[in-house]
């Protein structure tokens, strides 16, 4: 009896016990899936990527954002902060203020709004009527690859909170598809039937009606009574000394007399900004920390569309999230040739082991005796072409690393060659910019503008692959950077008092160089 009661108290037990055998845990990471031919791939589970986050966590991103959009509409406005460690750079209130005032200003003027009605009827009419509209517009032309166009947007936007107009996105053929729109209860997407919408393929430095041109031959200046319904600004890479004049007070007072200005540029031209008197004290007060003014508008205006942002979260829960540290690799090169070149093979290993952000193999051994607790570590590498991804697999697949850490090494894609005009292509692109900027430590090639995406979207500042010369290995390899804010690969150096250019000897700047 007293066994037939023993065992009936252990039954529950042994149940118990059994079930908990038949289920364990899975192994942190199974082998490679053969799409991805990748050394290491944990299982395509929903995994839990919000064991390091508070869910309590603002998602409001310190009041960057507004609260009242409908989340289903865009799951990664609120969702972003989820797959993210907490970042020290906090919105100044005088910017979160900004912001709400602006979407007030929108909300009022954007489209189909009785003002706005207002403005294009006044631009139809062939003449700019001071007064005659209570709203300001500055419309972005869709130019250049996509890198570019989030960097330029940016700085329009910018420009547009500094002198209290309503921005308006001219949205090509793949914006609408890339981005959930950033402002409540207003599209920020020009119509489609905005009068001269026809005319921004054909606009380029050489237009006759591009404010550049119009100072060169002597058919504008301040004095005029009647100025044209709108103007075009020049401000891409190939602008010259009369488009830059747009970096000049003197212009601006005279520019803020439009009420329609259209902007047409590859660059992240806010480095500038800061330089101009009517501006400086405005931004500062908005930046107070220069460093972060891409990290807050990039995540204020750019949330991924929901099918963008499914690419991004089934990658980095199936091949990021359960990795101790992840190593973002973006590799850039402007060669002609279609590569993977050795050299640049060489420099990445060079700079990712040199600076410790990857461990060394010991390629004299097979095998190592396993740690009892490994640091898992998860590369991710984003590249136009397969053979870098492929070089670094095979160095940890074939050889142990010294120091007992488990590497695995991804690549979402590898499309060849850069294809801008397509859809699909960039939908990848900006899925792989936002998963680099989900890393913890991100290394990007020189002069990228996708590199300078990720890092300010991340608030990471990446190691920079130099540019090679010959086509040698740089030494040393990559450097630092001092900032997180992208480069302005244009910039002026234009005298407004003594009306004449400077030469930049093709430099670049960004803020720790503005001052």
């Amino acid at each position: 009896m007293r066994s037939s009661k023993t065992l009936l108290l252990a039954l529950p037990f042994l149940i118990m016990l059994t079930f908990l055998l038949r289920h364990k845990p899975s192994d942190r990471f199974t082998d490679a899936t053969p799409f991805f031919n990748n050394l290491i791939t944990p299982p395509l589970l929903e995994v839990d990527v919000l064991q390091h986050v508070d869910i309590a966590e603002d998602k409001l991103l310190g009041g960057l954002l507004a609260d009242g959009f409908d989340e289903q509409s865009c799951l990664s406005r609120y969702q972003s902060i989820l797959y993210r460690k907490a970042l020290p750079y906090k919105p100044s209130p005088y910017l979160v203020s900004k912001l709400r005032k602006y979407e007030d200003l929108h909300k009022r003027c954007g489209p189909n709004t009785p003002s706005y009605n207002k403005a294009v009827e006044q631009l139809e009419s062939g003449s700019n009527v001071v007064g005659t509209t209570d709203c300001k517009y500055v419309v972005w032309v869709w130019y250049s690859g996509l890198g570019n166009r989030i960097l330029a947007l940016a700085s329009v936007f910018l420009y547009a909170l500094l002198t209290e107009r309503v921005l308006l996105v001219d949205r090509g053929n793949d914006m609408a598809s890339l981005f959930c729109e950033p402002f409540p209860e207003r599209s920020w997407f020009l119509p489609m039937n905005f009068p001269i919408a026809k005319k921004f393929s054909s606009f380029d430095q050489k237009s006759a009606e591009s404010y550049g041109n119009l100072l060169k031959n002597y058919m504008i200046k301040a004095s005029m009574g009647s100025l044209p319904s709108y103007m075009y600004l020049h401000l891409a890479h190939d602008y010259d000394d009369h488009d830059k004049l747009f970096f000049c007070d003197d212009d601006q007072a005279l520019l803020k007399r439009f009420t329609w200005l259209v902007v047409k540029t590859d660059n992240y031209f806010v480095p500038s900004l800061f330089l101009m008197p009517s501006f400086e004290d405005e931004l500062k007060k908005l930046f107070p920390n220069k460093e972060t003014i891409f990290h807050h508008l990039g995540r204020y205006l750019f949330h991924p569309s929901n099918h963008v942002w499914g690419i991004i979260t089934r990658y980095y829960k199936a091949y990021l999230a359960r990795a101790d540290e992840r190593v973002g690799i973006q590799v850039r090169i402007f060669d002609k040739g279609p590569g993977p070149y050795q050299y640049v093979k060489d420099q990445i290993s060079a700079c990712t082991i040199g600076e410790k952000l990857l461990p060394e193999v010991d390629t004299r051994r097979l095998a190592v005796n396993p740690s009892k607790n490994p640091t898992v570590k998860a590369v991710l590498m984003t590249s136009l072409v397969y053979g870098y991804y492929e070089n670094m697999k095979n160095i940890y697949w074939e050889h142990p690393t010294v120091t007992g850490d488990i590497i695995g090494v991804h690549q979402p894609s590898h499309e060849e060659q850069q294809r801008s005009e397509k859809p699909l292509h960039n939908m990848k692109a900006l899925a792989e910019m936002y998963l680099l900027s989900l890393t913890d430590v991100l290394v990007t090639s020189a002069w990228s503008t996708f590199g300078y995406v990720a890092q300010g979207l991340g608030g990471l500042k990446p190691w920079i692959l130099y540019k090679s010369e010959n086509q040698t290995t740089p030494n040393p390899p990559c450097q630092r950077a001092m900032s997180m804010e992208p480069c302005f690969h244009a910039p002026p150096f234009y005298d407004c008092k003594a009306k004449e250019g400077i030469d930049t000897d093709g430099s670049c700047i960004s803020y720790n160089e503005s001052h």
